[in-house]
């Protein structure tokens, strides 16, 4: 194995930042059932798009505060002044797309919640079995960007009128959330 493939025991995207650690032990490839959660980790990966993930973790609690505990009712009822005021807000990445995207989302999340019961059930309906993927690989360039399923459900999330949610963010989404576990063979969190 590749002396950073695995380090310390885990996947070694993760090492040399205790922000970085403390995710992937926590909450990366687990899955989450909270759809608050789910909301959350949607918000979170538009923000991210075209940035680094450890720059959005890093500002996690000042999008909590901004995107008021990522409720998606609360969210979804924002207005162009909210969008105004947070534009000014220092700790969030200050993006009109981005923050008008994630009211616009927010609207979408719930008649998705709506039409299937949850956002989450909505996301296993493209799952083989219904059922997350655990992958087995060994390197971390095996990792794709990109699966069959994120291209699915991108696409159709796109048809439904969300935004900022290509093939790329939606894997980074689904492995956030644990619709698909990528922890390296060797990578405690596998067990």
């Amino acid at each position: 194995m590749k002396r950073q493939d695995i380090i310390d025991g885990r996947c070694g995207w993760c090492a040399g930042d205790d922000l970085y650690t403390k995710y992937h032990d926590t909450e990366w490839g687990k899955p989450a059932e909270d759809e608050r959660i789910l909301f959350e980790f949607l918000i979170l990966e538009g923000a991210q798009a075209g940035l680094s993930w450890i720059t959005i973790l890093r500002k996690r609690e000042s999008y909590r505060k901004a995107f008021r505990g990522f409720e998606p009712e609360a969210v979804a009822k924002m207005t162009e002044e909210d969008i105004g005021r947070l534009m000014q807000e220092d700790g969030i990445i200050r993006n009109r797309m981005k923050i008008r995207s994630a009211v616009n989302n927010a609207k979408h999340f719930l008649e998705v919640q709506q039409e299937f019961g949850s956002f989450r059930n909505y996301i296993l309906s493209f799952l083989p079995g219904k059922k997350p993927i655990v992958n087995h690989f060994r390197f971390l360039e095996e990792i794709p960007a990109v699966s069959p399923e994120s291209e699915a459900i991108s696409r159709d999330m796109k048809k439904r009128g969300f935004s900022f949610f290509g093939p790329v963010c939606c894997y980074s989404f689904l492995q956030a959330a644990g619709f698909v576990n990528d922890h390296l063979e060797g990578c405690f969190c596998r067990r």
